[in-house]
């Protein structure tokens, strides 16, 4: 049985006043029992006040990049040691709005994956299509091609510490909308394809998460998807309630 996920990205939001506000809102209505991991991925200039806060808090914190190298004149970039330097063990990595806006790029990612499989740390790695790619059938070449281009040469050990998060790109801000069924779909790929290159056992440990405007209203459907393992939230991250809602749908 896989543990479900809840993780919020909560992107270039909360100033460090409202961030802390936001996570002692957290600490008060979110107490996880150990069915349900609950993860939350604030801004740099925000995640030492985060750990601080939640120190002895069963919420994990997570950084929502770094760099490949250890260190060296890379200006505005962020290492892994600094990152655990504060106590940060796991690391958002791909998410298609790096990918679209900053030219990350599968080889680029690759290294990333590398550095964060070297530097032991939890890697949630974000895969997905967009519009044109989903109206032309090419989804999941798409989507299979971004997870063998940058962890498929990581050995299956490197897999214990890797969560996949799915983002359907075409779903966010379109006005299209991903069914549970489309999900449910994509995850059962991603872990077939997964399966095909290590193995059943493997595959069937790997926790894939969906990251398509999951919200209060549709989580619990989502959620109950069999290779649905969870959500990686975006714009509910930001509101305690809404966060609360859907950490309590992935434990139903």
């Amino acid at each position: 049985m896989r543990t479900k996920i809840v993780a919020g990205n909560w992107k270039m939001n909360k100033t460090l006043p409202e961030a802390e506000a936001l996570i002692l809102e957290l600490k008060q209505k979110i107490k996880p029992d150990g069915k349900v991991a609950v993860i939350i991925a604030p801004s740099f200039v925000n995640l030492p006040k985060a750990v601080e806060l939640l120190k002895d808090n069963p919420i994990k914190v997570a950084a929502q990049n770094m760099h490949f190298a250890d260190s060296g004149a890379y200006t505005g970039e962020i290492s892994a040691d600094m990152l655990k330097a504060i106590d940060i063990d796991h690391v958002i990595l791909g998410h298609s709005e790096r990918r679209a806006y900053f030219n990350e790029t599968d080889e680029m990612l690759k290294e990333k994956a590398n550095q964060a499989y070297k530097k032991q740390m939890t890697n949630i790695f974000c895969v997905g299509e967009n519009l044109e790619d989903r109206q032309k059938d090419h989804h999941f070449e798409v989507v299979g091609k971004q997870l063998k281009n940058a962890l498929f040469e990581l050995p299956i050990q490197a897999y214990k510490k890797i969560i996949i998060a799915y983002e359907p790109v075409w779903a966010i801000g379109t006005g299209e909308t991903a069914t549970p069924e489309q999900a449910q779909e994509m995850h059962h790929f991603i872990r077939e394809t997964l399966a095909k290159k290590y193995g059943r056992d493997l595959a069937d440990k790997v926790r894939i998460l969906y990251g398509g405007s999951v919200k209060p209203n549709n989580a619990k459907e989502i959620f109950s998807k069999p290779d649905v393992d969870g959500g990686l939230i975006g714009g509910a991250a930001l509101k305690a309630d809404d966060f609360q809602a859907i950490v309590e749908a992935a434990k139903s």
